[in-house]
Protein backbone atom coordinates (compact mmCIF):
# COMPACT_ATOMS: atom_id res chain seq x y z
CA UNK A 1 0.00 0.00 0.00
CA UNK A 2 1.90 3.32 -1.00
CA UNK A 3 1.22 6.80 0.97
CA UNK A 4 -0.50 10.30 0.31
CA UNK A 5 -0.32 13.31 2.25
CA UNK A 6 -4.20 13.49 2.63
CA UNK A 7 -7.64 11.43 2.77
CA UNK A 8 -10.29 13.80 3.19
CA UNK A 9 -14.20 13.38 3.54
CA UNK A 10 -16.27 15.77 2.39
CA UNK A 11 -19.48 15.31 4.75
CA UNK A 12 -22.27 17.25 3.48
CA UNK A 13 -25.62 17.83 5.07
CA UNK A 14 -28.72 16.91 3.31
CA UNK A 15 -31.33 17.47 6.60
CA UNK A 16 -34.42 19.07 6.14
CA UNK A 17 -32.58 22.48 6.84
CA UNK A 18 -30.97 22.37 3.63
CA UNK A 19 -33.38 23.24 0.60
CA UNK A 20 -33.24 21.84 -2.89
CA UNK A 21 -32.02 24.91 -3.82
CA UNK A 22 -29.56 25.16 -1.37
CA UNK A 23 -28.76 22.01 -1.74
CA UNK A 24 -27.68 22.60 -5.35
CA UNK A 25 -25.67 25.66 -4.40
CA UNK A 26 -23.80 23.65 -2.00
CA UNK A 27 -22.41 20.80 -4.50
CA UNK A 28 -22.14 23.47 -6.81
CA UNK A 29 -20.08 25.46 -4.90
CA UNK A 30 -18.35 22.46 -3.72
CA UNK A 31 -17.03 21.76 -6.96
CA UNK A 32 -16.04 25.14 -8.31
CA UNK A 33 -13.96 25.44 -4.95
CA UNK A 34 -12.54 21.89 -6.06
CA UNK A 35 -11.86 23.63 -9.35
CA UNK A 36 -9.57 26.57 -7.98
CA UNK A 37 -5.81 26.79 -9.26
CA UNK A 38 -4.66 26.53 -5.36
CA UNK A 39 -6.86 23.97 -4.85
CA UNK A 40 -5.99 21.86 -7.70
CA UNK A 41 -1.83 22.15 -6.99
CA UNK A 42 -2.86 21.17 -3.91
CA UNK A 43 -4.35 17.87 -4.52
CA UNK A 44 -3.29 16.15 -7.77
CA UNK A 45 -1.04 13.53 -6.65
CA UNK A 46 -0.97 13.76 -3.11
CA UNK A 47 -4.55 12.63 -2.23
CA UNK A 48 -7.75 10.57 -2.11
CA UNK A 49 -11.13 12.06 -1.29
CA UNK A 50 -14.52 10.96 -0.79
CA UNK A 51 -17.84 11.94 -0.30
CA UNK A 52 -20.38 11.35 2.54
CA UNK A 53 -23.96 12.45 2.51
CA UNK A 54 -26.03 12.96 5.79
CA UNK A 55 -29.01 13.78 7.37
CA UNK A 56 -30.67 12.09 10.26
CA UNK A 57 -29.86 8.61 12.35
CA UNK A 58 -29.28 6.06 9.80
CA UNK A 59 -29.41 8.27 7.06
CA UNK A 60 -25.85 8.36 5.52
CA UNK A 61 -24.91 7.49 2.10
CA UNK A 62 -21.44 7.47 0.47
CA UNK A 63 -21.98 8.87 -2.70
CA UNK A 64 -18.38 8.78 -3.68
CA UNK A 65 -15.95 6.43 -2.39
CA UNK A 66 -11.98 6.86 -2.26
CA UNK A 67 -11.00 8.45 -5.21
CA UNK A 68 -7.10 8.85 -5.82
CA UNK A 69 -6.58 12.33 -7.18
CA UNK A 70 -3.33 11.20 -9.40
CA UNK A 71 -4.04 13.86 -12.23
CA UNK A 72 -6.26 17.06 -13.16
CA UNK A 73 -8.11 14.80 -15.06
CA UNK A 74 -8.95 13.04 -11.58
CA UNK A 75 -10.17 16.13 -9.80
CA UNK A 76 -12.04 17.55 -12.90
CA UNK A 77 -13.91 14.14 -13.04
CA UNK A 78 -14.29 14.23 -8.96
CA UNK A 79 -15.11 17.81 -8.80
CA UNK A 80 -17.83 16.68 -11.68
CA UNK A 81 -19.13 14.00 -9.65
CA UNK A 82 -19.80 16.73 -6.67
CA UNK A 83 -21.59 18.89 -8.53
CA UNK A 84 -23.97 16.80 -9.68
CA UNK A 85 -24.37 14.53 -6.64
CA UNK A 86 -27.82 13.35 -6.20
CA UNK A 87 -30.12 13.73 -3.07
CA UNK A 88 -30.03 10.10 -2.00
CA UNK A 89 -30.83 10.48 2.45
CA UNK A 90 -34.17 11.68 3.74
CA UNK A 91 -34.48 14.90 4.31
CA UNK A 92 -34.83 14.57 8.00
CA UNK A 93 -33.16 15.32 11.13
CA UNK A 94 -29.24 16.58 12.03
CA UNK A 95 -27.17 13.66 13.25
CA UNK A 96 -23.61 14.76 12.97
CA UNK A 97 -22.26 12.16 15.47
CA UNK A 98 -23.42 9.41 13.05
CA UNK A 99 -21.84 11.47 10.22
CA UNK A 100 -18.75 11.59 11.75
CA UNK A 101 -18.75 7.55 13.20
CA UNK A 102 -19.36 7.19 9.29
CA UNK A 103 -16.71 8.90 7.98
CA UNK A 104 -14.52 7.54 10.87
CA UNK A 105 -15.47 3.97 9.33
CA UNK A 106 -14.60 5.49 5.53
CA UNK A 107 -10.98 6.39 7.21
CA UNK A 108 -10.66 3.08 8.25
CA UNK A 109 -11.08 2.09 4.58
CA UNK A 110 -8.64 4.17 2.92
CA UNK A 111 -6.72 2.27 0.19
CA UNK A 112 -3.47 4.24 1.07
CA UNK A 113 -1.70 5.44 4.03
CA UNK A 114 -2.45 9.06 4.29
CA UNK A 115 -0.05 11.38 6.53
CA UNK A 116 -3.19 13.42 7.18
CA UNK A 117 -7.05 12.47 7.68
CA UNK A 118 -9.37 15.66 7.24
CA UNK A 119 -13.36 14.92 7.52
CA UNK A 120 -14.57 18.24 6.19
CA UNK A 121 -18.32 18.86 7.72
CA UNK A 122 -20.21 21.17 5.81
CA UNK A 123 -23.61 22.24 7.72
CA UNK A 124 -26.50 24.90 8.37
CA UNK A 125 -27.96 23.07 11.80
CA UNK A 126 -26.48 21.53 15.15
CA UNK A 127 -26.81 17.93 15.70
CA UNK A 128 -30.59 17.38 17.29
CA UNK A 129 -30.85 13.42 16.54
CA UNK A 130 -28.75 10.39 16.98
CA UNK A 131 -25.58 9.83 18.67
CA UNK A 132 -24.15 12.71 20.78
CA UNK A 133 -21.22 14.24 17.94
CA UNK A 134 -18.73 14.93 20.87
CA UNK A 135 -17.65 11.88 22.03
CA UNK A 136 -16.95 10.54 18.34
CA UNK A 137 -14.85 13.89 17.87
CA UNK A 138 -12.50 13.10 20.80
CA UNK A 139 -12.16 9.34 19.82
CA UNK A 140 -11.30 10.83 15.85
CA UNK A 141 -9.51 13.80 17.25
CA UNK A 142 -7.16 10.71 19.54
CA UNK A 143 -6.70 9.06 16.51
CA UNK A 144 -4.65 12.24 14.97
CA UNK A 145 -7.95 12.90 12.75
CA UNK A 146 -8.92 16.66 12.32
CA UNK A 147 -12.59 17.25 11.41
CA UNK A 148 -13.23 20.69 10.33
CA UNK A 149 -16.30 22.64 10.37
CA UNK A 150 -17.70 24.94 7.43
CA UNK A 151 -21.08 26.41 8.74
CA UNK A 152 -23.88 27.94 7.26
CA UNK A 153 -25.20 30.64 9.58
CA UNK A 154 -28.42 31.85 7.52
CA UNK A 155 -30.28 29.79 9.97
CA UNK A 156 -28.48 29.57 13.15
CA UNK A 157 -26.27 32.82 13.66
CA UNK A 158 -24.45 30.92 16.51
CA UNK A 159 -23.98 28.10 14.82
CA UNK A 160 -19.89 28.09 15.18
CA UNK A 161 -20.10 27.72 18.77
CA UNK A 162 -22.06 24.71 18.23
CA UNK A 163 -19.61 23.10 16.13
CA UNK A 164 -16.45 24.62 18.11
CA UNK A 165 -17.92 22.63 21.32
CA UNK A 166 -19.42 19.43 19.49
CA UNK A 167 -17.73 19.23 16.21
CA UNK A 168 -14.51 20.16 15.66
CA UNK A 169 -11.46 18.29 16.83
CA UNK A 170 -7.58 17.17 16.10
CA UNK A 171 -4.53 18.67 14.42
CA UNK A 172 -5.23 21.78 13.44
CA UNK A 173 -8.82 21.63 13.42
CA UNK A 174 -10.88 25.17 12.67
CA UNK A 175 -14.46 26.09 11.58
CA UNK A 176 -15.17 29.12 8.84
CA UNK A 177 -18.77 30.15 8.02
CA UNK A 178 -20.38 31.70 5.94
CA UNK A 179 -23.69 34.25 6.10
CA UNK A 180 -25.48 32.15 3.41
CA UNK A 181 -25.43 30.27 0.67
CA UNK A 182 -24.14 33.09 -1.79
CA UNK A 183 -20.86 33.18 -0.23
CA UNK A 184 -20.62 29.29 0.34
CA UNK A 185 -18.27 28.77 -2.47
CA UNK A 186 -15.40 31.60 -1.36
CA UNK A 187 -15.65 29.78 2.30
CA UNK A 188 -15.30 26.36 1.18
CA UNK A 189 -12.03 27.48 -1.45
CA UNK A 190 -10.59 29.13 1.82
CA UNK A 191 -11.37 26.36 3.84
CA UNK A 192 -10.10 23.96 1.22
CA UNK A 193 -6.66 25.74 0.86
CA UNK A 194 -6.41 25.97 4.56
CA UNK A 195 -6.35 22.33 4.72
CA UNK A 196 -4.03 22.15 2.42
CA UNK A 197 -1.69 24.68 2.80
CA UNK A 198 -2.32 24.71 6.75
CA UNK A 199 -2.19 28.88 5.81
CA UNK A 200 -5.31 30.89 6.32
CA UNK A 201 -6.74 32.85 3.42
Amino acid sequence: MDHVELAMVLAVDGSASVTYEEFGLIAGGMAAALRDKTVVEGLVGKSVLSVLLWSGAGQQDILTNWTRIGSEADLRAFADEVENMPRTVKAGSTAIGEALLASLTLLAHVPAIPKRGIVNVIGDGRSNEGIAPGPIRDRMAAADITINGLCILHEEPDLVTSYTNEVIGGPGAFAVTCRDYADFTEAMRQKLTREITGEIV
